[in-house]
């Protein structure tokens, strides 16, 4: 069974093994790039650090959809009072901002995580 994995590990790309699980470990966490596993298999201190900001990184982008949909509450429960459909407004702006941020932050560390591990851009 473990010559299967091995096999598929190599014949098939990183970003199709997300979540694969193998005999006796649990889920392991593939990468988005490949070189994620040391030579022996296990995870480098880089990619360790890389997957962990990936793990921030959606945390961060979640909270800031909560904050669209509380602010598009807010709004639609203002029924008409200026100041609160404002702050609505506002709320949802700085999370509409925050989902931005998220979005070229991942980009950052995803070219960041391929300098340092393939040494290409």
């Amino acid at each position: 069974m473990a010559k299967l994995f091995q096999k598929i590990k190599k014949s098939v790309p990183a970003s199709v093994l997300v979540g694969v699980v193998t005999p006796g470990t649990g889920p392991v966490p593939v990468p988005w790039v490949i070189g994620f596993f040391g030579p022996a298999g296990s995870l480098t201190a880089t990619m360790l650090i890389i997957y962990i900001i990936n793990i921030l990184l959606a945390v961060v982008g979640l909270v800031a959809v909560l904050y669209v949909i509380i602010g598009g509450f807010r709004y639609v429960t203002a029924h008409g009072n200026e100041e609160q459909a404002e702050a609505a407004k506002l709320t949802i702006t700085h999370a509409i901002i925050g989902i931005v941020i998220v979005i070229l932050s991942f980009v950052i560390v995803r070219v960041i995580a391929n300098a340092l591990t393939l040494g290409v851009v």
